[in-house]
């Protein structure tokens, strides 16, 4: 793996690839797809490395300082040899990636069902519609809710879902505030995780239903099947 430098350098480090349609990966691995509507199935996974936020919470924050430069055509080679109709790319922050891009639309075309995680932070226009993006909104707890992109939420498709990971009930009624003011739960799948161990489950399901919101409540499926720190998984 190589090494990287700090948060500040990372818009530099990404423009020095070494050669065109190169990415910046730090994993590529099948397992069991944990969250959204795709939770159970199993996926592929790739994970791109470098994040441009520090969210509080994060749960992999190894994803900022481990990558391998790979040809674009490794990965999506890589990714086909799994022989499964489910990926997933994640970060890290993909977008922050150019060569996602046509990565993306190359899965597409393989006929592959394409996941993208991404922040919210980075403008998704650029992406290939047939791509189901999975949004988060940062919450206040997160630490980055000023990075929040509010123009995405007129690109989304209604195939689309917006994830709010709540840390606290000040948490919850922001996301509750947000999803009423712009009609979220009409428009979108709208999925709330927790924190992992902040929240507690039950507390949380009694929040969601005496909101009388449409949203899903998940939980982070790979993190009860495996131990919470696990890689590759």
């Amino acid at each position: 793996m190589t090494a990287l430098p700090t948060l500040r350098h990372r818009t530099a480090l990404l423009q020095t690839a070494p050669a065109a349609g190169m990415l910046l990966i730090h994993e590529i691995y099948r397992s069991l797809q944990g969250e959204s509507r795709y939770a159970g199935w199993p996926c592929v996974f790739i994970r791109t490395a470098v994040c441009n936020l520090r969210c509080s919470w994060c749960d992999t924050p190894h994803a900022f300082k481990e990558g391998q430069w790979l040809a674009r055509e490794e990965v999506l080679q890589r990714a086909l040899a799994f022989q499964t109709p489910l990926v997933e790319l994640t970060g890290g922050e993909p977008l922050l990636q150019a060569e996602t891009l046509p990565l993306m639309r190359e899965l597409c075309e393989r006929g592959k069902t394409v996941l993208l995680e991404t922040s919210g932070a980075a403008d998704i226009a650029a992406v290939d519609p047939r791509v189901h993006i999975i949004m988060d909104l940062k919450c206040p707890d997160s630490g980055e809710v000023a990075r929040n992109r509010w123009a995405n939420l007129e690109v989304l498709k209604p195939s689309d879902a917006i994830k709010f990971v709540v840390a606290s009930r000040r948490d919850f009624d922001w996301a509750c505030e947000v999803i009423r003011q712009h009609r979220l739960d009409e428009r979108f799948e709208v999925l709330f995780s927790a924190v992992f161990g902040a929240v507690p489950l039950v507390e949380l399901a009694q929040w969601i239903l005496a909101s009388h919101l449409q949203v899903r409540m998940q939980l982070q499926m790979h993190k009860y099947i495996w131990d919470p720190k696990a890689r590759g998984v």
